[in-house]
């Protein structure tokens, strides 16, 4: 696993990959138009974690994590500048949740069913590597769940060298990797949001995740 990383976003989801990955013997920067915010997460932190804009977070990480809301993932990325994520894999941990309440449990997209928000995004910046992760269980189980079995993540990305970046982050963290194929298939990775949150919303029912069983 490379070493820097760089967080955008400074949210619970980036806090906690960012622990994550310091757990893991990285070093971490998360970026945030107000790094005042992250004060308590790097004290907890400890030596690796640092905090800064979204432009140096961008820079310092060899991969990167995208930990926006998905409304705010195109704006995150001008602001982290695109000559800091070329080449770089871009693991993209975004949904495209509208404002809008669920329907008997059911999340609203602002997007189909025939583009995801992560090829939008890879459209817009055709130098980074981005790879759909992490988009499909909640922040608690992201890191080394225990489940009593390795659950199952899903990826898909365009580039093989960044999904084996990610499976090595992947199985640090705990998980089994399905690769779905190219950025098309966040098409389908996507709406799993939608499913893992329907027993959450419907009977706050919030400790699971997927797994694909094979023979």
């Amino acid at each position: 696993m490379k070493e820097k990383i760089g967080i955008i976003g400074s949210g619970q989801v980036g806090q906690i990959l960012g622990s994550g990955f310091i757990k893991h013997g990285c070093q971490v920067m998360v970026g945030s138009r107000d790094t005042a915010k992250l004060a308590e997460w790097k004290k907890k932190a400890g030596a690796k974690a640092k905090t800064g804009s979204v432009a140096e977070a961008a820079a310092f990480g060899d991969i990167l994590v995208l930990a926006v809301k998905g409304s705010a993932a195109r704006e995150a990325l001008q602001a982290a500048g695109a000559t800091h994520l070329a080449g770089k894999t871009v693991i993209d941990a975004t949904n495209p949740l509208a404002d809008a309440p669920p329907v008997n449990g059911v999340l609203k997209f602002f997007t189909d069913l025939n583009h995801s928000l992560m090829e939008q995004l890879q459209e817009s910046f055709p130098q980074a590597h981005f790879v759909k992760a992490f988009s499909s269980v909640g922040g608690a189980f992201m890191v080394n769940p225990n489940f009593g079995t390795k659950p199952t993540m899903f990826i898909c990305g365009n580039n093989d060298q960044a999904k084996k970046e990610v499976w090595e982050v992947l199985e640090a963290f705990g998980w089994e990797t399905e690769d779905m194929g190219g950025a098309e298939a966040a098409r389908a990775i996507e709406p799993l949001c939608m499913l893992w949150c329907i027993p959450g919303l419907r009977e706050n029912r919030w400790q699971h995740a997927f797994k694909l069983l094979k023979l």
